[in-house]
């Protein structure tokens, strides 16, 4: 089917929805009624030929074979596909003898629901048709519809057909059905409000990701090939892999068996697909509807190829519970086995953000693929992502771990940029990742990173957000790129560009880099007066104290009321259990303990600035000892913190004193890998004493991340790199993870040039020109 008839057969269906249902469905529900009609009408269609064939085939088997269950596969033989209807109605049937009586039309409808299989049965269901049939018949638009649907100027089958006035209507092809689907739901949705081509890969996406997955091993094809999409939608991805490695015209012209299989989640989608494998032979118990994520389907299973467009910047938080009990991981699809800083084999959580799981779906596609013991190639896989799967998540985190796993185990061929304004859905640039678990010869340990960003033709008219397309050129450029493997430079902005990369140039180390806590400390009157109120609540005790004063310690009812009403005045919403503490007595008491506690200190200490905070700890202990005072550590570390703040001349504070003799420093340095004088690096430094090595506490505002090559040491680094700005820096060794990330804008920029000085001047005097010197006029001939 050409672009005019598909056009035009869009446009029908489309005005079905205007003049039959405009008054009985709001138009954002159009949908609901003419999407399971198109699937309807279709399959009807391709029965009515066989309809006398298929009820004399009912009655041999009913009657002189006596069969209590019907054999399926003989009524498959009889219709010619993997489904029928049993009972003697049709859509035209009905149409024909319909009536007034909406009692008896609706009857009529269900037994003819009734005589389909029951994988049509469960295609009913998913689109929730009887209750729609029985709506529209509510409405008296049934009749009208069917009247439409069931129209002679309409073709929705594979065959060609004269229409009454002797012009051929050409068929409709799977693929074309499918295409039909899709820019019904695009305009559905846009209708809607709702995101345009929701379920729609432009088909020349679909094009490139099969050349990607198959050519490379075009010769080695087995005879029965397996393919697979976690997210299949209406089938798009997979029909066309089928098609691709069948068409007698095509470049593979393979004679192989293929199977399909898919899940799909949304149920309305997933009947499209369903009936679309049926009408083309395939078998529909293959796709499946659910979540991909919380049930693992086909969990026994391998496939030769994989292919997906999953769903961007999507929730699953639904399906963590199957996929998550408290920290733990339950499902093994998601559990990943990587190497510390150590090189130890540890397990590591393979759990994005529970705000987008598309990456989980590259993993579910990642446990399917066939062991090299199975299969010549292993296994293929393609697959659309927006950019966030590139570089989103931090060293450790699920979204690292998994990129980690995938490029450690070199499994990623390539990785495609594409053209903004592509799809039909968003705007954002989008990326095909290549995987396989058998790499070609030569490429083994590399990844080919292709920008085809500016490879494409603008579209006349825009189609959602869709206003550019691959043509068949483009597609081959990139095609050839692949199999070359090699790095093209770019030499025009519009030009396709490749650079080739080793797996761990990908790869680097998060160190956290730690600077010592220093401290001054002093006894002030404004530091103590900080000890009257607690953090959490300081704002609106600092209220209430000047408010009441004193009177804060005692008659406390008669001022809990004022103190709520502040509360609610000033919009704090706090919670239940914020307002009691805040009511209750002994919050007050316990901060005017602090106070009085800091006072006492005062009088020992004096009000001298201490810049050594070990020194003051070691003086308050003998002050509370002198005065014969017992206090617990967190009412001492409360009083310091109110007298004590951050200055880089204030002494580092220690936090432990380690007594280590040779043998232990020796041990020491073999597990961190340096010399005695790069302990101070990892934060090891020689105490007063022989034997005797000092840790300080860290500064939590002076500390730093820093991000170091795989192929860089750490050590060195920081040595390079750090040190010599801040000389009292260490790493920690016990923070350091490992991540990996991939950023196409720093591998492909491509700064513009500026314009020199000159030209902007010519500009500027030539337009001061053209407006016949008004600069000057307005500037007073100050130029």
């Amino acid at each position: 089917m050409n672009q005019a008839s598909h056009q035009k057969l869009i446009s029908f269906i489309w005005s079905i929805a205007n003049d039959c249902l405009r008054d009985v469905y709001v138009r954002g529900k159009y949908r609901d009624v003419i999407l399971p009609m198109v699937v309807l009408r279709r399959l009807d269609a391709l029965l009515e030929g066989t309809k006398e064939q298929l009820l004399d085939e009912v009655r041999f088997q009913k009657e002189d074979a006596g069969l209590v269950e019907l054999d399926e596969n003989a009524l498959f033989d009889v219709t010619g596909y993997q489904f029928y209807n049993t009972s003697k109605w049709t859509l035209q049937g009905i149409l024909s003898v319909a009536s007034n009586n909406q009692a008896l039309l609706e009857d009529r409808f269900m037994e003819y629901f009734n005589g389909f299989d029951s994988n049509v049965k469960e295609i009913i269901e998913k689109f929730k048709l009887r209750s729609q049939v029985r709506h529209m018949l509510q409405n008296n638009v049934m009749v009208s519809v069917l009247e439409k649907f069931t129209s002679p100027y309409i073709n929705l089958t594979p065959e060609s057909k004269l229409d009454p006035d002797g012009r051929t209507m050409p068929p409709l092809s799977n693929l074309g059905m499918g295409y039909v689907f899709e820019e019904l739901i695009r305009k559905f949705n846009e209708e809607n409000n709702e995101e345009a081509g929701e379920h729609f890969t432009p088909r020349e996406v679909i094009e490139l990701m099969t050349n990607m997955l198959i050519l490379p091993v075009k010769d080695e094809l087995p005879p029965v090939i397996t393919v697979y999409d976690p997210a299949c939608g209406s089938g798009g991805m997979l029909t066309e892999s089928q098609n691709f490695i069948n068409d007698e015209n095509g470049t593979i012209q393979s004679k192989a068996d293929v199977y399909l299989y898919g899940k799909e989640i949304n149920p309305e989608t997933y009947a499209i697909c369903k009936s679309d494998m049926m009408i083309k032979g395939n078998s529909a118990q293959n796709i499946r509807c659910g979540s991909t994520l919380s049930t693992n389907e086909f969990q026994n299973m391998g496939f030769d190829f994989c292919l997906s467009n999953p769903p961007y910047g999507k929730s699953y938080s639904k399906d963590l519970p199957d996929l998550k009990d408290g920290n733990d991981i339950i499902d093994d699809r998601f559990k990943l086995q990587l190497r510390d800083y150590w090189g130890e084999v540890v397990p590591e959580d393979g759990l994005p953000r529970s705000s987008d799981g598309q990456l989980l779906f590259l993993m579910e596609m990642v446990t399917k693929m066939k062991s090299l013991k199975d299969s010549p190639f292993g296994t293929r896989i393609a697959s659309v992502h927006n950019g966030s799967s590139l570089f989103t998540g931090n060293a450790g985190g699920g979204e690292s771990n998994i990129r980690r796993h995938l490029f450690e185990g070199d499994m990623v061929e390539a990785i495609v940029q594409l053209p903004e304004n592509l799809f039909y859905n968003t705007g954002i640039t989008t990326y095909i990742w290549l995987l396989t678990n058998k790499k070609r010869p030569g490429t083994e340990g590399k990844v080919a990173l292709i920008d085809a960003s500016q490879r494409f033709e603008k579209l006349k008219k825009n189609l959602g957000e869709k206003n550019c397309e691959l043509k068949e050129h483009h597609i081959k450029e990139v095609l050839q790129a692949l199999l070359n493997f090699e790095t093209v430079e770019r030499l025009e902005d519009e030009d396709l560009a490749v650079k080739i990369f080793d797996n761990r140039e990908f790869g680097y180390h998060q160190v956290t880099v730690e600077r010592p806590l220093r401290l001054m400390t002093q006894f002030t009157d404004e530091n103590i007066q900080k000890l009257r109120f607690n953090d959490k609540h300081a704002e609106i005790m600092k209220w209430a104290w000047e408010e009441f004063g004193d009177a804060v310690y005692s008659s406390w009812r008669q001022k809990e009321e004022r103190i709520l009403a502040y509360v609610e005045e000033m919009e704090m919403n706090l919670k239940e259990k914020d307002k009691k503490q805040l009511l209750d007595p002994k919050i007050w008491s316990n901060q005017k303990e602090l106070m009085e506690l800091a006072n006492a200190l005062k009088q020992e200490l004096g009000q001298e600035v201490f810049d050594d905070f070990n020194e003051v700890e070691a003086m308050v202990k003998q002050a509370l000892k002198a005065r014969g005072l017992k206090v617990g550590t967190p009412q001492k570390k409360k009083v310091l913190e109110a007298v004590s703040w951050e200055a880089e001349e204030g002494m580092p504070v220690i936090e432990k004193e380690l007594k280590m003799d040779d043998e232990q420093v020796n041990e020491l340095m073999t597990r961190l890998r340096c010399r005695e004088d790069d302990l101070g690096l990892y934060g090891y430094h020689p105490g007063p004493k022989q034997g005797v090595w000092l840790t300080y506490k860290a500064s939590t505002s002076l500390r730093d991340d820093e991000q170091v090559p795989y192929e860089e040491d750490v050590l060195e680094f920081v040595k390079r790199e750090v040190t010599p700005h801040r000389p009292d820096a260490w790493i920690d060794v016990d923070k350091i993870k490992l991540g990996c990330e991939v950023s196409f804008n720093k591998h492909f920029f491509r700064p513009k040039k500026l314009r020199s000085i000159e030209d902007i001047a010519r500009d500027i005097l030539l337009a001061e020109k053209a407006s016949d010197g008004m600069i000057a006029q307005i500037l007073g001939g100050h130029v």
